[in-house]
C-alpha cells in the first residue's frame, strides 16, 4: 500500500492546474459513485487529480490506478476497507478496465454499499459498457464522458483567448456578435487549421513533431490492450479491426456498402455492425444514424466518419480532403451536445429540428432552400451573416 501512496503523491505533484477541461464543473463530485469514461488521452486522470488539488484535503482523498502491480495480488475492495479505516472520504479509481480480476463493477458496488460515507469516482475507457449486465451498478453510479478538446478549449490552452461556452440556440441567434468579439485582434482561421490537424488531444502540447506518432500509438494501445480487456475478442479480430479502420480512413465520410466493406477485411456482413460499433465506442469512428427512425445501434449507419479531424491526418496524409475535414469537425463537435442524424436535404439534422449544410465560402442554400430552421456552416470565413454561420464557431459549444 505504501507504493500506492507514493504514486499518489507523485501524481499530485506533477499535476498542473492552469488549464481545466470543460467537464470539471459538470460533474456532481459529491455523488457517492461517479464514473468518467473517455478515449485515451482526453485527460481523465488529470481531471481527477485537479479536483483533489482544488477542492479536497489531500489526506482525506486517495488516488489509485488499477493497472498498478499492487493489484496483481490485492483486491480493490480490500484496499477500500483499509482506506476507510484510515479516514479516507474520497476515493478516485483510474483505469478500471485494466483491473486484472474482471470484477471491478461488483467491487465498486460493494464499496458503495459498505461505506456510505465514502465518495468514489472511477474512470475507464470509452469502450466500457459500464452498466451492461449490472443493473445494481446502474442504479448507483452517475456516468460522464470526457471528449477531446473543443476548439474553444484549444484557444484557451494555446493562451489565445478564454471564451465561455455558447449554447447552440444562442449561437444561431447571435453568431455575428459573438464572432465579432472573439476575432477582434486575432486571426482565427490559422488557429482553426492548426486545431483540425493537431489540436484535439491535450497531449499535443508535449510536442507537435511527435504528435502524429503518439496518436497512432494510442490507437494501437486501445485496439490491442483496452479492447481485449473489455471484450471477448481474439488477436485475429483485433487485426481485422485495424485493417477496417485504415480502409475507412481512406474513404470517410461515406455511405457504406456493408457487404463490400466486410469483404475488404474478411468480416462477415452480419458481424460488421458490431465491429463498427466497437470502433465508435473506442472513439475512432463516428457513425451517423438515419433521421426519424428508432433504430438499433447495430443498424446500418447513414454515413461513416472518423471520430475527429486529427485522425484524418494521422491515418491519412497532409492532403486530406478539406470537405471531409469540415463535415468530420461539425459532426464531432455537435454530437457532444445533442442528437445528430442525417438529413434528407442537407448534411445533418441536429436535435431533430435544425438542418445544416456544411461547405466552403462559396456554398449556397440551393440544397436546403425554403426549409425551416436551416443553416449553412461555412468554412474560410471569420464572421457570418444571417443563416450563414462560420464553421469554426461550432467549436464553441463545450
Amino acid at each position: 500500500m505504501e507504493s500506492l501512496l507514493i504514486n499518489y503523491r507523485n501524481r499530485m505533484g506533477q499535476t498542473n492546474d492552469q488549464f481545466v477541461r470543460y467537464l470539471m464543473p459538470q460533474i456532481h463530485w459529491e455523488e457517492r459513485l461517479s464514473g468518467i469514461i473517455g478515449a485515451r488521452g482526453t485527460g481523465k486522470t488529470t481531471l481527477m487529480l485537479q479536483y483533489i488539488r482544488q477542492n479536497l484535503d489531500s489526506t482525506k482523498a486517495f488516488y489509485v490506478t488499477l493497472d498498478d502491480l499492487y493489484f496483481a495480488k490485492n483486491r480493490l475492495v480490500d484496499l477500500a476497507y483499509k482506506l476507510w479505516q484510515e479516514g479516507i472520504t474520497h476515493l478516485f479509481i483510474d483505469e478500471v478496465h485494466k483491473y486484472p480480476y474482471n470484477t471491478w463493477a461488483q467491487e465498486l458496488k460493494n464499496i458503495y454499499d459498505s461505506y456510505p460515507e465514502m465518495h468514489t469516482v472511477f474512470s475507464g475507457s470509452s469502450i466500457l459498457k459500464i452498466y451492461e449486465g449490472n443493473a445494481d451498478l446502474s442504479r448507483r453510479a452517475v456516468e460522464y464522458e470526457l471528449f477531446g478538446l473543443s476548439f474553444r478549449e484549444f484557444l484557451s490552452l494555446e493562451g489565445v483567448k478564454n471564451i465561455s461556452t455558447v449554447s447552440l440556440e444562442d449561437l444561431l441567434k447571435r453568431h455575428v456578435e459573438i464572432a465579432s468579439d472573439i476575432t477582434n485582434g486575432i486571426k482565427i482561421m490559422p488557429l482553426f487549421r492548426k486545431y483540425l490537424q493537431t489540436g484535439y488531444f491535450p497531449y499535443y502540447k508535449e510536442g507537435l513533431p511527435t504528435y502524429k506518432r503518439k496518436l497512432i500509438n494510442t490507437l494501437n494501445a486501445v485496439l490491442e490492450t483496452d479492447l481485449p480487456a473489455t471484450e471477448n475478442i481474439e488477436f485475429a479480430s483485433v487485426q481485422k479491426l485495424k485493417r477496417l479502420l485504415k480502409i475507412i480512413a481512406g474513404l470517410a465520410p461515406f455511405a457504406p456498402n456493408m457487404s463490400q466493406l466486410g469483404g475488404y477485411v474478411d468480416i462477415q456482413r452480419s458481424n460488421l455492425p458490431k465491429s463498427l460499433l466497437l470502433l465508435e465506442r473506442a472513439r475512432m469512428l463516428g457513425l451517423l444514424r438515419v433521421s426519424g427512425k428508432n433504430l438499433s445501434p447495430l443498424s446500418k449507419p447513414a454515413k461513416i466518419y472518423l471520430d475527429n479531424p486529427n485522425l484524418a491526418f494521422a491515418l491519412g496524409d497532409e492532403n486530406t480532403n478539406i470537405g471531409n475535414l469540415r463535415e468530420t469537425f461539425f459532426y464531432n463537435q455537435l454530437r457532444t451536445i445533442g442528437s445528430v442524424t442525417d438529413a434528407q436535404k442537407g448534411d445533418f439534422t441536429v436535435n431533430g429540428r435544425f438542418i445544416f449544410e456544411v461547405g466552403g465560402r462559396s456554398k449556397s442554400f440551393a440544397q436546403i432552400a425554403n426549409i425551416p430552421d436551416s443553416y449553412l456552416a461555412i468554412d474560410e470565413v471569420e464572421i457570418g451573416l444571417g443563416n450563414r454561420i462560420p464553421l469554426w464557431m461550432f467549436g464553441l459549444l463545450y
